[in-house]
């Protein structure tokens, strides 16, 4: 499905939401609400999440000419980013509610931007990602295995196999824990979690490999980059950056509790006293 809409064709088709609120009055709902933002996950977190997206596959390569294939797109969270940055033609996406497309369109995109880019987006439930008949460089699937059950898992990582070139980049997240979902259906808004050990082993069934990502993720979910086998060595190492980003926020934080420290009146007193001493000091020196 292309889009071709504008502006003024949308707000006909798509159902009355309450896309009305205040400006953070969205924020304050809870995931898996109907707003279009709160649907796809915390509200307050959406502009985190979308640049997330957007600054990780930079990193590993993303280039506006490369074809890429957003699974799971949403309201268009990190989409309204990739599809400004691509050439015409150059994003792909599977989304199974129509209304979120629409909603993302009408709300976080623009019409006459989708005139442009040409995004094409598919309603398939199945992670059929073959439907598109098209290979892509990169592929992502963000807070989607994080809901999924193995088989869908299964399925979602034989039809990636069929999509990727050589030296396809598949970058994807799910919750790590101590236990892995049994249950054979998809979850949500909750999540279930899988060992990395176990999530590892069911990327190798499929003949391919998976290599862990120090990445950051505001809700806390793990980062794996899927590749075909020998090109686990072409990812970039970033590790130390993530050390940094690290170092910089326990700095930032360290800076914030000294700061209200220092304006309780007793440490201010004492900063005196010490100074005061100090200045006493150097005079019999003199």
């Amino acid at each position: 499905m292309t889009y071709k809409q504008t502006p003024d064709d949308l707000p006909d088709k798509l159902p009355k939401l309450p896309d009305e609120l205040p400006d953070d009055e969205p924020k304050n709902l809870p995931p898996g609400s109907s707003h279009h933002r709160a649907f796809v996950g915390p509200p307050n977190k959406y502009d985190l999440v979308s640049a997330m997206q957007f600054n990780l596959l930079t990193f590993l390569g993303l280039r506006e000419n490369h074809f890429l294939l957003d699974i799971g797109c949403g309201s268009l969270r990190g989409g309204r980013l990739f599809i400004t940055y691509l050439l015409t033609g150059r994003y792909f996406a599977i989304e199974p509610n129509q209304r979120l497309i629409e909603e993302g369109i009408k709300n976080e995109l623009g019409g006459h931007l989708v005139d442009i880019k040409q995004p094409v987006f598919s309603n398939d439930p199945n992670f059929t990602l073959s439907a598109f008949n098209q290979k892509f460089d990169f592929i992502m699937a963000q807070s989607i295995f994080s809901h999924a059950s193995v088989p869908q898992i299964r399925r979602c990582l034989a039809e990636a196999k069929k999509v990727m070139k050589p030296a396809s980049i598949f970058a994807a997240t799910f919750v790590k824990g101590e236990k892995n979902y049994e249950g054979g259906v998809w979850v949500y808004p909750g999540c279930v979690t899988y060992t990395f050990e176990f999530f590892k082993s069911l990327v190798e069934e499929h003949g391919l490999a998976c290599k862990r990502l120090e990445w950051p993720h505001p809700t806390a979910q793990t980062w794996v980059v899927i590749v075909n086998p020998g090109n686990e060595d072409n990812i970039p190492d970033i590790g130390s950056i993530t050390d940094l980003l690290r170092l910089k926020n326990e700095l930032i934080s360290c800076k914030d509790k000294l700061s209200k420290i220092e304006g309780r009146p007793y440490v201010k007193l004492g900063v005196w006293i010490e100074k005061s001493v100090k200045r006493i000091r150097r005079r019999k020196k003199k």
